[in-house]
């Protein structure tokens, strides 16, 4: 089964439904879940290419680079099953549906991705104290494809996260990002090793410790709107305002009030306050906010579901 196939939406949604008949996965679902299993893919690769090289090349900066690219393998898993369960549909027990799963693995991969950043650091502290060879001039070349191979990576899941709005995908896009930018810092430790010479063998040990600091940071970046999605906190104004002007295209919807809305996975779910005539029956007032409902699903498709509060207009 080749890679190309995972990248195709239908191929990858007959196979999921295979595997989980129980229920119908979104095909919003399918482009981010495919991306994932080209992640894990790619990873897997990467981390055997590294970790085989770096030992045999002795350099722990690219050793350093196959022990992030393996936990990237986990975390992606991890998503992988966070997608699969967050794109269940509502249940009684879970009638918003199971969308903050994906925030909860979120933070999952941040652990992962700190973890990874402290063994990574104990282990580049080790070999700064012990001493060891200079890295063999050709772990540059496995390095610099590494680079280019990682930067494709981040800018493919990442494109994929935006376009399926999933904020999980966009943590492991920046795993990606994470390990060619750890692969750029130990470019430039072996350099500096290889062209110095005696005295600088552990210039590419100081890299991978320096790429450490990186990596902390980037696990912030991800943590941070992952935790605002769990928080409930206020931070889509430009979706609200959408709303807004659609709202007031529709026939009886006088004005907007409170518009509240809160992430849940792929999706959102908004509260909506609107005015109507105060003349109208309730039964008019009901038929307009029908219709505002199905108009702002049709044309907002990332919205799962809205709750609309009609107010009679007073003046």
């Amino acid at each position: 089964m080749t890679i190309s196939f995972f990248l195709k939406t239908d191929s990858i949604y007959f196979l999921l439904l295979s595997i989980f008949p129980s229920y119908i996965i979104p095909m919003s679902a399918t482009k981010a879940i495919s991306t994932i299993i080209f992640s894990i893919i790619g990873n897997l690769v990467l981390a055997l290419v590294k970790g085989f090289v770096g030992y045999f090349g002795n350099s722990y900066a690219l050793i350093a680079d196959a022990i992030e690219s393996t936990s990237d393998v986990f975390s992606s898993i991890v998503v992988l099953v966070g997608l699969r369960y967050s794109s269940l549909p509502p249940d009684e027990n879970h009638p918003y549906g199971h969308g903050k799963a994906e925030s909860v693995v979120t933070f999952i991969v941040v652990v992962l991705l700190i973890g990874s950043g402290v063994i990574i650091a104990i282990q580049s502290i080790e070999h700064i104290l012990t001493p060891h060879k200079v890295p063999a001039p050709y772990t540059l070349i496995v390095l610099g494809a590494v680079i280019l191979i990682k930067e494709f990576f981040f800018r493919f899941v990442s494109k994929s996260g935006k376009q399926t709005n999933s904020s999980s995908l966009k943590a492991d896009a920046w795993h990606h990002r994470s390990d060619a930018l750890t692969s750029g810092a130990a470019f430039i430790g072996i350099s500096i090793a290889l062209v110095m010479g005696e005295g600088y063998e552990t210039a590419d040990d100081w890299a991978a410790l320096v790429a450490t600091i990186i990596i902390f940071y980037n696990s912030y970046l991800i943590f941070r709107p992952a935790f605002g999605e769990i928080m409930d906190e206020n931070r889509y104004d430009d979706l609200v305002e959408t709303i807004r002007t659609i709202a007031r295209t529709v026939p009886g919807v006088i004005a907007t009030e409170k518009c509240r809305i809160r992430k849940s996975g792929m999706t959102y779910l908004v509260d909506l306050h609107i005015t109507v005539s105060a003349v109208i029956t309730v039964k008019e007032g009901h038929d307009v906010a029908h219709t505002l409902k199905k108009h702002l699903m049709k044309q907002i498709p990332e919205i799962a579901d809205i709750l609309i509060h009609f107010e009679p207009n007073e003046r």
